[in-house]
Parts: structure tokens; C-alpha cells; sequence
């Protein structure tokens, strides 16, 4: 019963620490998938060059910063290609030693980068080209996190912070701002190309499996019992909170590659 419930209990753990990543990539798989697709439809083949020449590096830098960060050596890197037979159009290979767990950790952090990357990458455009929207952000996500229970209101908090940001985003001043366009094609491009491909999520799978094992053996010695309930929920508010700024420019690029679509035809 004891080995039954550490399995659980490290299971659960996993999932509080990393589940809100994995369903967040699932879903910009998704719409990424959609969005390229119908810009395809409205545009032509060639759409997807138009906004992965932009989009593309910064999702392979991402892998590439993130290994060498775990340690990992690249052993090839494109940063921008046409798209081959498979749709790819950059990569990057790394080698590492499968004996070291914190390379082999590493593979998921690698693996999800894109994700990170891509909106760190954003919210730098946006402190420079929209700067009073992220301060505005910014102020109404960190009211939400001053959190110290779960409740109606934390939810309320969050969902706040996210309609705050399409308003900012969308006021009506700032389509009479050029910046705004600039900012917004730029979102698109690099929203275009922040989800994860099954190479990535392959590897990210590798690390999530060592992930798993130090918990358990975490709790096994009874060394996870020092990780208080409030932080791990602090830890997936914020978390949430970033990865749905992600989710909310992939939206804003779906529509606006549906609304192309439709008037194409």
C-alpha cells in the first residue's frame, strides 16, 4: 500500500508542476496547426515562410540557450529552412550524457522552451512597443497572485488579468498607433511558431520521466513534505497566468487567419 500511494503521490506531483505546461502545448499545438492552415488557404503555400522567418529562429534559440543551459553540446543547429517533406523548418541537435540526471531533466525544459521563449521574446515587444499595456498587465496579474488559498476569487483574479489584457491590447487608441501593428504582426509570427513539434514533445517526454523519478525518491525519503501547498499554488497561478498569454496571442492569430480565410474565399 505504501509503494502504491508514493506512486500516486509523485504521480499527482508531477502533473501539479507540469501539467499546466503539457495541457497549454497541447492546445497551441492546436491552434498553431489551424492558424497555418488557414493562413495557407487565404495566402498560399508560402504564408507560412512569411511568418516563419521570424517565428522560427526564436523557437530553435529557444531549444538551443535552453540546452546549453542543462549542459547539453549542440551538435547542429538550422535556424531557418524551407519547409522539408515533414513541414520542418529549423532544428537543433544536442548531445548529452544519459548517466547525468540533470541533463536528463533537462530534456523536458528543452523540449518546452519554445513556449517560453517565444513569449518572453512578446512581452519584450510589448514593454517596448506597448509599454503601458504590460505595466497595466503586470499590475493586475501581481494583485492576482497575492494569493494564499484556492478560492472563487484567485479564479476571479486571474480571469480578470486576462480580459484586462485584451482590452489594453485592443483600446481604441492603439490602432491609430503604428507601433501597435508592428507589434501585432511580429505577436503573430512569433505565435505562429511557439507550440511544440513531436520531436520536441518526444523529448520533453525523456525529462518528464526523470522529473517523475526525483519526486518519487523525494518522497520516498520524506523531503517533499517541505514544499508547502500555497507555493505550488502560487507556482501554477503564475505559471498559468504566462502560458495563457501565449494561448491568448495564438487565439488572436487564429481569428485573424480564420477572418483571412473566409474573405479569400
Amino acid at each position: 500500500m505504501f509503494i502504491i500511494d508514493l506512486f500516486v503521490k509523485s504521480g499527482l506531483e508531477t502533473l501539479y508542476f507540469t501539467g499546466a505546461i503539457i495541457l497549454a502545448g497541447l492546445l497551441l499545438g492546436v491552434l498553431e496547426t489551424q492558424s497555418n492552415r488557414n493562413f495557407q488557404k487565404s495566402l498560399g503555400r508560402n504564408a507560412i515562410m512569411v511568418t516563419g522567418v521570424i517565428g522560427t529562429p526564436i523557437h530553435e534559440l529557444s531549444h538551443a540557450l535552453t540546452a546549453l543551459i542543462f549542459g547539453h553540446k549542440i551538435t547542429d543547429i538550422k535556424l531557418f529552412q524551407r519547409p522539408d517533406r515533414d513541414g520542418v523548418m529549423g532544428y537543433v541537435n544536442h548531445a548529452y550524457n544519459a548517466k547525468n540526471i540533470y541533463h536528463q531533466v533537462g530534456n523536458f525544459f528543452i523540449g518546452i522552451a519554445p513556449i517560453f521563449g517565444g513569449l518572453l521574446v512578446i512581452m519584450a515587444l510589448m514593454g517596448l512597443l506597448m509599454p503601458q499595456v504590460l505595466e497595466s498587465f503586470m499590475a493586475v496579474l501581481t494583485q492576482a497572485m497575492a494569493v494564499e488559498t484556492l478560492s472563487m476569487a484567485s479564479f476571479n483574479g486571474i480571469f480578470t488579468a486576462y480580459l484586462e489584457l485584451l482590452k489594453l491590447i485592443f483600446a481604441w487608441d492603439n490602432f491609430r498607433n503604428i507601433s501597435f501593428y508592428l507589434f501585432l504582426f511580429l505577436a503573430i509570427c512569433i505565435s505562429s511558431h511557439i507550440s511544440l513539434s513531436p520531436a520536441d514533445i518526444k523529448g520533453a517526454f525523456k525529462g518528464l520521466i526523470f522529473i517523475f523519478l526525483i519526486l518519487l525518491i523525494l518522497n520516498a525519503i520524506g523531503l517533499s513534505q517541505s514544499i508547502l501547498t500555497v507555493d505550488v499554488l502560487k507556482y501554477n497561478i503564475l505559471m498559468t497566468s504566462f502560458l495563457m498569454i501565449a494561448v491568448i496571442f495564438s487565439l488572436i492569430t487564429y481569428v485573424i487567419s480564420l477572418i483571412g480565410r473566409i474573405f479569400a474565399h
